[in-house]
C-alpha cells in the first residue's frame, strides 16, 4: 500500500513537471522523435519529471509483487485527485463542470473495483504463458499507434475545434497498459527464483522487450500530446484506460480469478462498465478556459 501511494505521488509530480517544461519548449511532433528528444533532454525541469516517473515505475514493480492486478489498479487511479490538484495549482489548468463530473464518475467506478477486493481471497499470480501475453500485447501496441496517428490527422484539419486530448489519452493509455503487463511479468520473474535464474528468465521472456518498445513509443507520443492538451484531462483518461486494460486483460492473462461472490463480482463488472461509459461520453472538443498565464513586462509595454 505504501509503495502504491508513493507511485501515485511520483507519477502525478512527474507528469506535471513534464507538462510545465513542455509549455516553455517549441512545438514538438511525434513524427520527428529525434528533435523531440533533443528538446526535452535539454530541459532540466523535464528531466526531473522523467526521473520522478522512472521512480514511479520502480514503486509499481514492488506493488505487483504483493497485490493482485485489479487491486493495484484501483489504488493507482486514486492518484488522479492529486494530479488534478497539482495541475490546477502549478499549471493554472481549469476543468469544466462536465469534466469534473466525469472525473468523479471515474473515481467512483474504480472505487467499486477496489470494494470488490478481499484480502486473502484474491490470488497474486507470478507468471503467464508467453504466447498469450504476446497475443494480447502486440495487437494492442499496433492499435494504440494507429489511434494516435488518426487523432493527429484529424487535429491537423483546418477550422477543427481544439481537442480535449481524449483520443490521445486512449492511445497512450493502451501503450501504458502493455507496459503494466510487462512490469507485472518482470515482477514475477524476479520473485519466483534466485538472482541468477531470475535475470536469465527475464532475458528469455518478452517482458523487457515489450517495456522497451512501449517506453520508446510512449515517451514520444505522450510528450507531444501533453504539450497540446491539458494534463488535468489527458492524464486521467490515459490512466483510466491503462488501469482498465491491465485489470481486465491482465487478470485473465495471469490467471487471477474473478470474485466468486455475486456482490463482489457485480461491483467489479459494474465499475469497469461505468469507467468505459464515462470515457465514451467525455467531450471530444476543448471548451474549458485556457491555462492562466502571467504577462511579462515586455508584453505589458505598449508599442
Amino acid at each position: 500500500m505504501a509503495a502504491a501511494l508513493l507511485a501515485n505521488v511520483l507519477y502525478s509530480s512527474g507528469f506535471v513537471l513534464e507538462k510545465k517544461a513542455l509549455a516553455a519548449l517549441p512545438a514538438v511532433d511525434f513524427r520527428r522523435p529525434a528533435r523531440l528528444l533533443r528538446l526535452v533532454l535539454g530541459s532540466p525541469l523535464w528531466i526531473g519529471g522523467a526521473l520522478a516517473l522512472a521512480a514511479g515505475f520502480g514503486a509499481q514493480l514492488a506493488v505487483y509483487r504483493t497485490l493482485p492486478i485489479a487491486a493495484a489498479q484501483g489504488i493507482f487511479v486514486s492518484g488522479l485527485v492529486l494530479l488534478v490538484l497539482l495541475s490546477s495549482r502549478l499549471l493554472g489548468e481549469e476543468t469544466s463542470g462536465r469534466e469534473r463530473y466525469a472525473l468523479g464518475a471515474i473515481l467512483l467506478a474504480l472505487l467499486m473495483v477496489v470494494l470488490s477486493l478481499r484480502e486473502g481471497s484474491d490470488t497474486v499470480s507470478r507468471s503467464a504463458p508467453y504466447p498469450l501475453i504476446l497475443t494480447v500485447c502486440v495487437p494492442t501496441l499496433a492499435l494504440g499507434v494507429w489511434l494516435y496517428g488518426s487523432a493527429e490527422r484529424r487535429a491537423r484539419h483546418r477550422h477543427r475545434l481544439p481537442t480535449t486530448g481524449v483520443e490521445y489519452g486512449v492511445a497512450v493509455g493502451l501503450l501504458y497498459g502493455v507496459s503494466s503487463l510487462a512490469i507485472k511479468g518482470m515482477a514475477g520473474c524476479l520473485t519466483t527464483s534466485g538472482p541468477g535464474d531470475a535475470v536469465l528468465g527475464l532475458v528469455r521472456s518478452p517482458y523487457p522487450y515489450l517495456l522497451l518498445c512501449t517506453g520508446g513509443f510512449g515517451l514520444v507520443m505522450s510528450q507531444a500530446a501533453l504539450q497540446r492538451c491539458r494534463a488535468s484531462l489527458i492524464v486521467p483518461v490515459c490512466t483510466t484506460v491503462t488501469c482498465l486494460f491491465t485489470a481486465v486483460l491482465g487478470t485473465l492473462s495471469f490467471g487471477e480469478a474473478l470474485p466468486h461472490e455475486p456482490l463482489r463480482l457485480a461491483l467489479r463488472l459494474a465499475g469497469t462498465a461505468l469507467a468505459v461509459a464515462v470515457l465514451l461520453a467525455m467531450p471530444k472538443h476543448d471548451t474549458a478556459p485556457p491555462p492562466r498565464r502571467t504577462l511579462t513586462a515586455k508584453e505589458l509595454t505598449p508599442p
